[in-house]
C-alpha cells in the first residue's frame, strides 16, 4: 500500500513538473511573441527548445552520428541567420503552433482512408483489444473529430497570424492552447460517456497507462 502509494504520488508531482514547465513556456512564449521590440531573449525562448528536441532526437537516432552531424550543421546556419532570426522570431512560433496541429491533422486524417484503421479506434484496441461495433464506429467519428479539430487550429492559428495583430493571436497560441484543448479531451470524454456503454468506456488515465505499457513491449505502433 505503501508502494503504491508513493508510486502514485511521483507519478502525480512528475504531471504536476510537467504542467507547470508547459505552462511557464506558454507564458515566456506569449511575452516574447507580443513584445512590441524583437529582441535576443524572445529570440532564444522560440529557438532554444526546438533545438533541445532536435538535440535528444538526434543522439537517440539509430544513426546517431550523421544526425549529430546534421544537428551541429543546422546550429551554424541558425548562427549565420541570428540576425534575421533575432527580428523573425514569430514566424518560428507560428511554425511550431500551425505547424504541429497541421502534422497531427494529417496523421490523423490519413489513418481515416480506406483499408487503414482509425487512429482513436487503433487506441482503444490497446485498451480494450477487440473492439464492439459501437465502439468502432464511435472511434472512427472521434478521429473524425479530432482530424476536424487539428485542422480547424491551425487554419484559425493561420488566418489569425496573418489578419490579427500579433498579440491575439499569440493569446490564441499560447494561452488558450492547452484550455482549448483540455476541453476538447473533456468534450469527447463526455460524448464518449453518453453514446457508448460502461464496458466500452476507459477514463484518460486508464488509456495512457494502456498505451504506456503497449509502447514498452512494441506493440503500439501507429497504423
Amino acid at each position: 500500500m505503501t508502494a503504491a502509494l508513493t508510486t502514485s504520488l511521483g507519478q502525480v508531482f512528475r504531471w504536476g513538473a510537467v504542467a507547470l514547465l508547459g505552462l511557464a513556456y506558454a507564458l515566456a512564449s506569449h511575452l516574447a511573441a507580443a513584445a512590441s521590440t524583437p529582441n535576443l531573449l524572445g529570440a532564444l525562448v522560440a529557438i532554444v527548445p526546438l533545438l533541445g528536441l532536435a538535440l535528444v532526437m538526434a543522439w537517440r537516432s539509430p544513426q546517431r552520428v550523421l544526425m549529430l552531424a546534421l544537428f551541429f550543421a543546422g546550429c551554424v546556419a541558425l548562427y549565420a541567420a541570428s540576425d534575421w532570426l533575432v527580428t523573425h522570431y514569430n514566424w518560428v512560433f507560428l511554425l511550431q503552433h500551425a505547424g504541429i496541429y497541421g502534422l497531427l491533422c494529417a496523421a490523423f486524417g490519413r489513418t481515416l482512408q480506406g483499408g487503414k484503421t482509425p487512429m482513436i479506434s487503433h487506441f482503444a484496441s490497446i485498451v480494450h483489444g477487440e473492439l464492439s461495433p459501437a465502439l468502432m464506429s464511435y472511434t472512427r467519428s472521434a478521429t473524425w473529430a479530432w482530424t476536424s479539430y487539428f485542422g480547424a487550429i491551425a487554419t484559425l492559428s493561420l488566418l489569425l497570424f496573418w489578419l490579427a495583430p500579433v498579440a491575439v493571436w499569440s493569446a490564441f497560441a499560447n494561452l488558450l492552447g492547452i484550455p482549448l484543448l483540455a476541453l476538447m479531451f473533456a468534450g469527447e470524454y463526455a460524448v464518449r460517456c453518453y453514446v457508448l456503454p460502461a464496458a466500452d468506456r476507459a477514463g484518460p488515465l486508464e488509456a495512457i497507462r494502456a498505451y504506456r505499457q503497449a509502447s514498452s513491449d512494441g506493440s503500439a505502433r501507429l497504423p
